[in-house]
């Protein structure tokens, strides 16, 4: 009895520190926003945005989907801010690392938070989001040809690319002396049910982390040598290369860097697509035997977390421009980034939800002792054994890529996934210049000033339906 008072004591507080957040289901609240965004209608998302989230202070994925819904409204200014709102709070936390409030919880702590739920853990951000939050500012930047700006902040991506290769050093360390003094180490294949085919897929494996994007460096590269500053520019494309040596386009970025100038009125163009959404996370329930000091073998029914990836937009390798269809190339994939970071967090997930485990099965052996009669080898239901859900579902998922040079001034473009709609005009007027898309479901998001001079605020969004 004393064991359950205590844990309800406990579980009491922490969820008045936490705001309840074991009672927030993320990945619903989300699914109706990025609903209204497949419809096209990014007003009614930002009202959803402000409706799911009432408390004055504001958490980082807050900030996170709304910059990213209101970069696709074409609200670029709006979302710089929103993202800068965001960046603050990543910055805050890489030397602070609790509030007064977080400090109870932490002291309690975040160990008892995770006893009770990851849930209602602080949302910190995963590494890869962090990165590219950082590199969808830049985006932002390029959109209305700023590469000044656009460099600010490829190179806070660089610096924290750097800190996170530290920090991740560090907590492997921690994970792997605790799971040495506990005894025993649980790998992710040792789950009975857990779906491990998607974390061993090749593409995952052949990450060399889940935070770094080759794409990020490669669009460091294209800033700086649009910058004239080819030193920098050429480290960009090797980082790039020594993170996917696989794809010959990165490869040819660095041998051009040494070809000839441009023609007169020609333009150097980064046409740059970006597709579909996150994937979210869901919840798994696995079945988890603990033996007990008494020899009583309990299963615990724990859950952990799993992806699933989002299907909303057709895949589509090539688009149309000026009539003639180009090959894209997928630089870049948020899917198996997401993956190969739940891949590494896995020893951290497993090592609180065993925590978590042996709590409820020692409760549990208890209880068999006091009422051998009434005795159960298999822990109660606790609605509150849940995993975290939690994640930035409005980033875009694929990215794909096509370089080519283009005679400055008007050209037409069209993407397959709206075969209904006339192609959209842009007009090529710098020496270098990225033109950015968003393709999601039956919609293109067309923004930035190459699309200003024929494109009116009420026709950015493009439908795809007939």
């Amino acid at each position: 009895m004393r064991h359950c008072l205590l844990f309800s004591l406990l579980f009491s507080i922490v969820l008045q520190l936490s705001g309840c957040g074991a009672y927030r289901n993320y990945d619903l609240e989300l699914q109706q926003t990025t609903d209204q965004l497949k419809a096209g209608d990014t007003n009614g998302a930002l009202a959803l945005i402000e409706a799911h989230n009432p408390d004055e202070e504001k958490d980082l994925l807050y900030y996170f989907e709304k910059g990213a819904v209101l970069s696709a409204a074409g609200e670029l200014p709006q979302s710089q801010v929103a993202w800068r709102s965001a960046e603050q709070m990543v910055i805050q936390r890489q030397d602070t690392i609790e509030t007064a409030g977080d400090k109870l919880l932490s002291a309690l702590g975040n160990q008892w938070g995770s006893i009770i739920n990851d849930k209602i853990r602080r949302y910190d951000g995963y590494d890869y989001e962090k990165v590219m939050l950082t590199t969808q500012m830049a985006l932002n930047q390029l959109a209305v040809n700023d590469f000044d700006g656009a460099r600010a902040d490829i190179k806070k991506t660089h610096e924290r690319e750097t800190m996170i290769a530290r920090q991740r050093e560090l907590e492997y360390e921690r994970i792997e002396n605790a799971a040495k003094a506990q005894g025993a180490r649980v790998h992710y294949k040792d789950l009975q049910g857990y779906p491990v085919v998607m974390l061993d897929s090749p593409a995952v494996i052949a990450l060399k982390n889940g935070y770094q994007s080759a794409f990020s460096h490669y669009l460091a590269g294209f800033t700086y040598e649009a910058l004239g500053e080819k030193d920098l520019a050429a480290p960009g494309y090797r980082q790039a290369i020594e993170l996917r040596p696989d794809m010959p386009f990165f490869q040819q970025a660095l041998h051009d860097l040494d070809s000839p100038g441009l023609k007169a009125g020609e333009s150097d163009v980064l046409i740059i697509v970006q597709s579909g959404l996150a994937p979210a996370r869901s919840s798994v329930r696995v079945p988890y035997p603990v033996k007990l000091e008494d020899g009583q073998v309990i299963v615990a029914n724990v859950s952990f977390p799993v992806m699933v990836p989002d299907t909303s937009t057709p895949p589509f390798d090539q688009i149309s421009l000026d009539g003639r269809p180009k090959k894209l190339i997928t630089v870049n994939n948020i899917t198996d980034m997401s993956l190969r970071t739940l891949r590494d967090d896995m020893p951290g997930i497993i090592q609180r939800t065993t925590y978590r485990a042996f709590l409820a099965a020692d409760v549990q052996g208890t209880d068999n002792r006091r009422n051998p009669a009434k005795a159960s080898y298999v822990t109660h239901y606790d609605g509150f054994e849940h995993a975290d859900t939690r994640t930035w579902r409005t980033l875009p998922n694929l990215t794909q890529v096509l370089r080519l040079r283009l005679k400055k001034g008007e050209h037409m473009i069209n993407l397959p996934t709206a075969p209904g709609v006339a192609p959209l005009k842009i007009r090529i007027d710098q020496d270098r210049q990225i033109i950015g898309l968003r393709a999601l479901g039956d919609r293109i998001y067309a923004n930035g000033s190459a699309f200003q001079a024929s494109t009116s605020p009420e026709s950015r969004v493009v439908s795809g339906l007939k």
